[in-house]
């Protein structure tokens, strides 16, 4: 298996290809056309069950997206897998977007200094890949006296924006930004942030660029709604959307959401962050995938399915 120190060896070496250190540079400085041509993205997890991860990369590229991101794959991998990996992702000319790969929650209140110093590991390896996103949960409720009629603890409220607050010190020093996630409890009934209007309203406490919203509109739709209205009240919060359809978290058309009418109000917002498709697709891999990101160029602007 890979060690840290294999693994830093092997991505630092990656990065001195022209490709890789072409797209670091683009993504530091801002596009002036986002707001006709968003970033899209897949989250590669959902596509697991369909091949190698080498595989679904040819995949994605082939449906037209440059931009990958990723749960924790990168832990498993040994050092011939991140060399050829690397390699491919080089030659297909992906990046990636965002990467999960916390094991710890922000929510504890107890759990601040344990949550610091694993983000604090994590981050190499985000720098190291060209990742400007980390993907941060809330981890379980904690049950307590204090706890309000719906079971919400205040303490853990309290505990999310004082470890977040150092976290966006460390973030912000490498140039990251760390994107807090809901997840509706349909799915994870012990989860803590189970919506963005929390969210939002720990990251307005946080107060730092280096935290936004991973606003999810499935998990958001199972258990809450009130999509755009919230997309409208907070859109500056929102750092990355994640998109599927409910019931069945599958492409955009086969649920109850109305995404036509989603993405243009992102188009109206000038939303300027990548909308990931985290979906499990009913049919061709490759077809759905590009129906979905045609589907967001068409919502931003006519011209941008040609582009």
């Amino acid at each position: 298996m890979l060690t840290r120190r294999d693994f830093t060896g092997l991505v630092t070496a990656s990065l001195a290809l022209p490709g890789i250190a072409r797209r670091i540079n683009a993504q530091a400085v801002p596009s002036h056309s986002r707001a006709i041509n968003p970033k899209t993205a897949v989250m590669m997890w959902t596509l697991n069950k369909s091949g190698t991860f080498e595989q679904n990369l040819e995949r994605v590229a082939q449906a037209g997206y440059n931009q990958v991101e990723l749960v924790s794959e990168f832990k498993s991998w040994s050092q011939s897998d991140v060399a050829r990996i690397l390699a491919r992702m080089e030659a297909l000319g992906i990046s990636v977007d965002a990467m999960a790969g916390m094991t710890l929650g922000f929510a504890d209140p107890v759990g601040g200094d344990a949550f610091f110093a694993e983000l604090k590991t994590l981050i190499p390896t985000a720098n190291r890949l060209a990742c400007r996103q980390i993907i941060l949960l809330s981890g379980k409720r904690i049950a307590s006296p204090a706890a309000d009629s719906e079971g919400e603890n205040p303490a853990q409220h309290s505990a999310s924006i004082d470890t977040l607050r150092r976290a966006a010190e460390l973030l912000g020093a490498a140039n990251l930004v760390g994107v807090i996630e809901p997840i509706d409890r349909l799915e994870n009934p012990s989860v803590y942030l189970d919506g963005v209007s929390e969210a939002f309203e720990i990251v307005k406490a946080v107060d730092s660029p280096s935290v936004r919203v991973l606003y999810d509109v499935y998990h958001e739709q199972r258990t809450h709604g009130n999509l755009i209205e919230k997309l409208q009240q907070n859109i500056a919060l929102v750092g990355l959307i994640h998109i599927a359809d409910v019931p069945g978290r599958h492409q955009p058309g086969t649920g109850e959401l109305d995404y036509g009418n989603i993405y243009r109000t992102l188009a109206q917002l000038n939303y300027t962050g990548t909308i990931a498709m985290e979906f499990y697709s009913t049919g061709d891999i490759v077809t759905t995938l590009r129906d979905a990101r045609e589907q967001v160029l068409r919502c931003f602007d006519p011209r941008g399915a040609m582009q």
